[in-house]
Protein backbone atom coordinates (compact mmCIF):
# COMPACT_ATOMS: atom_id res chain seq x y z
CA UNK A 1 0.00 0.00 0.00
CA UNK A 2 1.27 3.45 -1.00
CA UNK A 3 1.58 6.24 1.23
CA UNK A 4 -0.93 8.02 -0.13
CA UNK A 5 -3.64 4.82 0.68
CA UNK A 6 -2.01 4.97 4.30
CA UNK A 7 -3.04 8.51 4.78
CA UNK A 8 -6.48 8.13 3.27
CA UNK A 9 -6.71 5.17 5.38
CA UNK A 10 -6.07 7.11 8.35
CA UNK A 11 -8.89 10.02 7.61
CA UNK A 12 -11.14 7.68 6.58
CA UNK A 13 -13.63 7.39 9.73
CA UNK A 14 -11.90 11.50 10.64
CA UNK A 15 -13.78 13.59 8.14
CA UNK A 16 -15.54 15.86 9.81
CA UNK A 17 -18.51 17.09 7.12
CA UNK A 18 -18.99 17.05 3.57
CA UNK A 19 -19.18 19.91 1.13
CA UNK A 20 -20.05 20.69 -2.76
CA UNK A 21 -19.49 23.75 -4.74
CA UNK A 22 -20.57 24.67 -8.15
CA UNK A 23 -18.32 24.66 -11.43
CA UNK A 24 -16.87 27.45 -11.20
CA UNK A 25 -16.66 28.49 -7.31
CA UNK A 26 -13.98 29.17 -5.34
CA UNK A 27 -12.93 26.90 -2.19
CA UNK A 28 -9.82 29.19 -1.39
CA UNK A 29 -8.68 33.04 -2.36
CA UNK A 30 -5.52 33.91 -2.49
CA UNK A 31 -5.00 35.95 1.00
CA UNK A 32 -7.24 33.44 2.82
CA UNK A 33 -5.61 31.32 5.82
CA UNK A 34 -6.27 27.94 4.96
CA UNK A 35 -8.02 25.52 8.13
CA UNK A 36 -9.01 22.66 5.99
CA UNK A 37 -7.79 19.73 4.12
CA UNK A 38 -10.25 18.35 1.34
CA UNK A 39 -11.09 15.35 0.00
CA UNK A 40 -12.72 14.99 -3.52
CA UNK A 41 -15.10 12.17 -3.96
CA UNK A 42 -16.77 14.03 -6.93
CA UNK A 43 -15.71 16.76 -9.21
CA UNK A 44 -12.33 18.37 -10.24
CA UNK A 45 -10.57 21.72 -9.10
CA UNK A 46 -7.16 23.57 -10.18
CA UNK A 47 -4.74 25.31 -8.03
CA UNK A 48 -3.58 28.21 -9.68
CA UNK A 49 -1.85 31.38 -8.99
CA UNK A 50 -2.72 35.16 -10.58
CA UNK A 51 0.20 37.60 -11.77
CA UNK A 52 -1.77 40.67 -13.26
CA UNK A 53 -0.88 39.49 -16.44
CA UNK A 54 -2.77 35.54 -16.49
CA UNK A 55 -3.26 32.80 -14.65
CA UNK A 56 -0.84 30.07 -13.92
CA UNK A 57 -2.26 26.55 -13.13
CA UNK A 58 0.14 24.95 -10.52
CA UNK A 59 -1.79 21.74 -9.58
CA UNK A 60 -5.05 19.73 -10.04
CA UNK A 61 -7.70 17.50 -7.55
CA UNK A 62 -9.97 15.04 -8.93
CA UNK A 63 -11.79 12.02 -7.53
CA UNK A 64 -9.88 10.46 -4.97
CA UNK A 65 -7.58 12.76 -4.46
CA UNK A 66 -6.41 15.70 -1.19
CA UNK A 67 -6.34 19.33 -1.97
CA UNK A 68 -5.98 22.63 -0.25
CA UNK A 69 -3.66 25.27 -0.10
CA UNK A 70 -0.51 23.82 1.29
CA UNK A 71 1.06 27.11 1.60
CA UNK A 72 -0.90 28.44 4.15
CA UNK A 73 -1.95 25.21 5.70
CA UNK A 74 1.54 24.35 7.16
CA UNK A 75 2.43 27.95 7.88
CA UNK A 76 -0.76 29.79 8.88
CA UNK A 77 -0.03 32.82 6.69
CA UNK A 78 -2.37 33.60 4.01
CA UNK A 79 -2.34 32.04 0.82
CA UNK A 80 -0.99 32.83 -2.56
CA UNK A 81 -3.46 30.48 -4.60
CA UNK A 82 -6.68 30.32 -5.63
CA UNK A 83 -8.44 26.81 -5.57
CA UNK A 84 -11.36 26.74 -7.59
CA UNK A 85 -14.17 24.25 -8.83
CA UNK A 86 -13.67 23.22 -12.64
CA UNK A 87 -16.80 20.90 -12.35
CA UNK A 88 -18.95 21.08 -9.55
CA UNK A 89 -17.20 19.22 -6.48
CA UNK A 90 -18.55 16.76 -3.75
CA UNK A 91 -15.79 16.97 -0.83
CA UNK A 92 -14.80 15.63 2.49
CA UNK A 93 -13.55 18.20 5.24
CA UNK A 94 -11.58 17.75 8.14
CA UNK A 95 -10.21 20.97 9.77
CA UNK A 96 -6.22 21.22 10.63
CA UNK A 97 -6.85 21.33 14.16
CA UNK A 98 -8.53 18.07 13.57
CA UNK A 99 -5.65 16.69 11.41
CA UNK A 100 -2.53 17.63 13.35
CA UNK A 101 -4.30 15.97 16.43
CA UNK A 102 -5.22 12.51 14.44
CA UNK A 103 -1.54 12.45 12.88
CA UNK A 104 0.65 13.31 16.02
CA UNK A 105 -1.46 10.71 17.96
CA UNK A 106 0.11 7.36 16.46
CA UNK A 107 4.09 7.55 15.20
CA UNK A 108 3.08 5.96 12.27
CA UNK A 109 0.79 8.31 11.36
CA UNK A 110 3.37 10.78 11.61
CA UNK A 111 5.83 9.01 9.21
CA UNK A 112 3.01 8.29 6.97
CA UNK A 113 2.50 12.80 6.91
CA UNK A 114 5.76 12.97 6.38
CA UNK A 115 6.60 10.59 3.81
CA UNK A 116 3.67 12.24 2.13
CA UNK A 117 5.08 15.69 2.08
CA UNK A 118 7.78 14.14 1.07
CA UNK A 119 6.44 12.80 -2.09
CA UNK A 120 5.13 16.21 -2.70
CA UNK A 121 8.08 18.32 -2.73
CA UNK A 122 9.13 15.30 -4.95
CA UNK A 123 6.43 15.80 -7.35
CA UNK A 124 7.29 19.46 -7.32
CA UNK A 125 11.09 19.33 -7.87
CA UNK A 126 9.78 17.13 -11.09
CA UNK A 127 7.77 19.71 -12.24
CA UNK A 128 10.10 22.11 -11.95
CA UNK A 129 12.58 19.92 -13.99
CA UNK A 130 10.06 19.81 -16.74
CA UNK A 131 8.92 23.09 -16.94
CA UNK A 132 12.56 24.34 -17.23
CA UNK A 133 14.51 21.76 -19.04
CA UNK A 134 12.15 20.02 -21.86
CA UNK A 135 10.29 21.10 -24.79
CA UNK A 136 6.22 21.24 -24.61
CA UNK A 137 6.17 18.07 -26.43
CA UNK A 138 8.13 16.24 -23.61
CA UNK A 139 6.44 17.78 -21.04
CA UNK A 140 3.38 16.85 -22.32
CA UNK A 141 4.40 13.34 -22.40
CA UNK A 142 5.39 13.04 -19.33
CA UNK A 143 2.44 14.34 -17.55
CA UNK A 144 0.75 11.99 -19.51
CA UNK A 145 3.05 9.53 -18.28
CA UNK A 146 2.64 10.54 -14.35
CA UNK A 147 -1.22 11.28 -14.51
CA UNK A 148 -3.22 10.18 -17.51
CA UNK A 149 -6.33 10.65 -15.49
CA UNK A 150 -5.79 14.62 -16.24
CA UNK A 151 -7.00 14.32 -19.48
CA UNK A 152 -10.11 12.96 -18.88
CA UNK A 153 -10.66 15.15 -15.49
CA UNK A 154 -9.66 18.28 -16.45
CA UNK A 155 -10.25 20.98 -19.87
CA UNK A 156 -7.36 21.43 -22.16
CA UNK A 157 -7.23 24.89 -21.35
CA UNK A 158 -5.87 24.63 -17.88
CA UNK A 159 -3.54 21.33 -18.96
CA UNK A 160 -2.28 24.25 -21.57
CA UNK A 161 -1.30 26.64 -18.38
CA UNK A 162 -0.16 24.10 -16.28
CA UNK A 163 2.26 22.65 -18.70
CA UNK A 164 2.87 26.36 -19.65
CA UNK A 165 2.37 26.37 -23.55
CA UNK A 166 -0.48 27.82 -25.42
CA UNK A 167 -4.03 25.98 -25.78
CA UNK A 168 -3.30 26.18 -29.43
CA UNK A 169 0.37 24.44 -28.95
CA UNK A 170 -1.19 21.42 -26.73
CA UNK A 171 -3.96 21.21 -29.41
CA UNK A 172 -1.07 20.03 -31.80
CA UNK A 173 0.23 18.03 -29.85
CA UNK A 174 -2.98 15.95 -29.33
CA UNK A 175 -3.76 16.25 -33.31
CA UNK A 176 0.00 14.96 -34.30
CA UNK A 177 -0.56 12.12 -31.89
CA UNK A 178 -3.94 10.96 -33.62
Amino acid sequence: MGVYEQLLGILSNNWEKEISIKRNEFLVNEGEVETNLYFVTKGSLRVFINNEIEEHTIRFGYSNSIITALDSFITGKPTTFFIQAIKKCELKVISKKTYYQLINSKEEYKDVWSKMLENFVYQQIEREIDLITFSPLKRFERLIKRSPQVFQEIPQKYIASYLRMTPETLSRILKSLD
